[in-house]
Parts: C-alpha cells; sequence; structure tokens
C-alpha cells in the first residue's frame, strides 16, 4: 500500500509541465514501481493485496488539483490493467478513493469538522479509522475476490453514477 501527499494546487491557466511531472513521480511513478517491486513475489505465494491510496478526484475530477487528477487517473489505469494481470495468481490490486477526512491538511484549509462536513451526504468528514478499515478490507481474505476496483470512502460525495 502507498500514500502520497496530493501535489499542489492548479488549474489548467497556472499548471505548468513540471508540475505535472512532479504529481506523475509521486503519485503515479512511484506506485508503479512498488508493483514492479513487490508483486513478482506475491504471485510467486500465490497470494498477494496491493491497496493504493488515490483520491475521490479519480471518479470526480478536482478542478483546482489538477495535477494530482490527472496523475492519479494514469494510476488507476495501470491497476486495471495490472489487476487483470495478476488475479490468477491470487494477488488482487486495488484503490481505495478518500473523499473528506478530518486530517492536517484539511484542518488548515477548513475551521471546524462542521464546516468540512458541508456537501456530504452522510453529513461529517471521515476519520482516518473510517479509511482504515476500509482498505484493511481490500487487503483480507475476505476481499479476495474483488480486484481491480477503487472504493469511495467518501461519505456519498461523490456524483457520479460510474463508481
Amino acid at each position: 500500500m502507498t500514500n502520497a501527499g496530493g501535489p499542489p494546487p492548479g488549474t489548467f491557466a497556472n499548471t505548468g509541465p513540471d508540475a505535472y511531472q512532479a504529481a506523475i513521480d509521486m503519485n503515479c511513478l512511484s506506485m508503479i514501481e512498488m508493483c514492479r517491486v513487490a508483486i513478482p513475489a506475491m504471485r510467486q505465494r500465490g497470494w498477494g493485496r496491493v491497496c493504493a491510496i488515490t483520491s475521490i478526484g479519480v471518479k470526480q475530477p478536482i478542478p483546482f488539483l489538477l495535477a494530482s487528477s490527472v496523475a492519479r487517473a494514469g494510476l488507476t489505469s495501470f491497476l486495471k490493467i495490472t489487476a487483470r494481470e495478476v488475479a490468477p495468481d491470487g494477488v488482487t490490486v486495488n484503490s481505495c478513493q478518500p473523499g473528506s477526512h478530518w486530517t492536517a491538511r484539511i484542518s488548515s484549509r477548513v475551521p471546524n469538522r462542521e464546516d468540512a462536513a458541508r456537501g456530504i451526504p452522510a453529513g461529517i468528514v471521515g476519520d482516518a479509522d473510517d479509511f482504515g478499515c476500509a482498505v484493511a478490507f481490500l487487503c483480507s481474505e475476505q476481499a479476495k475476490f474483488i480486484t481491480g476496483t477503487g472504493l469511495l470512502v467518501d461519505g456519498g460525495a461523490a456524483t457520479g453514477l460510474l463508481d
């Protein structure tokens, strides 16, 4: 499992090539390299779990996080293709896609949890434990038939039909 912080905010007008490269290095290529190193041993054992931490932005792009959304969408494609390739060997490859969770990044931008929860249908901001339990499930034996999926953990915030 990997998780890297998000690249700086940016839009089409103010995101240059260096910002995209940094985002791709941090949020896409690092996970690809981890998979290249870890999956062969998992395949040999006949069991393994890969769970990438991506973002709600994969399913519902966030306009002011352009470089992050681009990098994470590329990673999502890699994960889906890899999941199908390694599934016959007992290895699952998934991602967990957090929406708003009460973290240092959110709390530095929003004064309180009630304000942060506005617009989330569940009416709350997630906790690290909420997210951790979802990741732990995807990494468990009970999730052996779940592969190539992206699990939104967002309190219902994403509005798209295709999850």
